[in-house]
């Protein structure tokens, strides 16, 4: 049978709703930044205006607080961190600090470069902090929070430990992206086979000890679930791997559980980040 990976990868199309849902995640941002006071928003990691930190502290956090970073989707093309500070607000409820981070787009930069963007920021937090982090993300995001926990990070820092990224939580991610190739997106991505086989996750050699949860929408297209499944499947064996798909949810509206401290998806990332923080605090 022939896919339609157009038809496929349009979130957009599948689900019509969107502008009112992404409309509804302004209003709570917006609400979310106004209620946290604590918050140190803006903070400069890159030379670009996009590359910023927004740190949201954990309820009643103390030094040796859990640290995550979540990192927004849109093709690596579209949206903007400030429509999803809320994605904290679950975690921080349990006492974790969450950096909500951005990056520059396409066209204007590679994945390539955004990859290495990303890196940057874990590396800011790192010199700020000296925590080890726990990286979630969503569609691009949940793309580039596995790139960060296949990285071997002494390689860019040897100041740092290698697995200053051990565990990733990776919502309704593209971890092959040669199948990108074949559709418009690309138009922006501009990625040739190789490095669209380069940028993916899925083929790279994860280091042994690294956990990566591959959650999805249950009601995304087949294409996302193999994704997820995918990665979970191929890194198994040097990674510890979990494959979830959340009943009922599309591709955006499975990102609504972040925002509630009750919820199993929330309830799993606190549990990654606090693992991450029990390997160990630096000075």
């Amino acid at each position: 049978m022939t896919i339609d990976y157009e038809k496929e990868y349009d979130n957009r199309a599948r689900v019509p709703e969107h502008p009112e849902i992404f409309a509804r995640w302004q209003r709570e941002t917006d609400a979310y930044r106004a209620a946290s006071p604590g918050a140190t928003l803006g903070i400069s990691y890159g030379p670009s205006p996009r590359q910023t930190i927004d740190l949201f502290p954990g309820k009643d956090a103390k030094a040796d607080a859990p640290l995550a970073m979540f990192i927004h989707g849109g093709w690596w093309r579209a949206l903007d961190p400030k429509m999803f500070s809320q994605m904290a607000k679950g975690a921080n409820a349990h006492g974790v600090t969450v950096a909500v981070v951005g990056y520059d787009l396409a066209p204007t930069v590679t994945v390539a470069t955004i990859i290495e963007q990303m890196r940057a920021a874990v590396l800011h937090l790192w010199r700020a902090q000296k925590k080890r982090v726990t990286v979630f993300g969503h569609s691009a995001g949940g793309h580039l929070a596995a790139c960060m926990a296949a990285t071997e990070w002494k390689t860019l820092d040897p100041s740092a430990p290698n697995d200053l990224v051990p565990a990733a939580y990776a919502i309704s991610g593209a971890f092959d992206l040669t199948v990108l190739t074949k559709i418009s997106v690309n138009a922006d991505l501009k990625l040739t086979e190789k490095s669209a086989h380069d940028v993916s996750p899925l083929f790279w050699q994860v280091p042994v000890g690294r956990t990566l949860d591959a959650v999805v929408g249950g009601i995304e297209s087949s294409e996302f679930l193999r994704q997820s499944k995918a990665i979970a499947d191929g890194w198994q064996g040097k990674a510890r791997t979990r494959y979830e798909e959340i009943a009922g949810a599309n591709h955006f509206t499975v990102l609504d559980p972040l925002t509630d401290p009750d919820s199993a998806m929330t309830r799993r990332v606190v549990e990654l980040a606090r693992q991450t923080q029990a390997l160990g605090h630096f000075v």
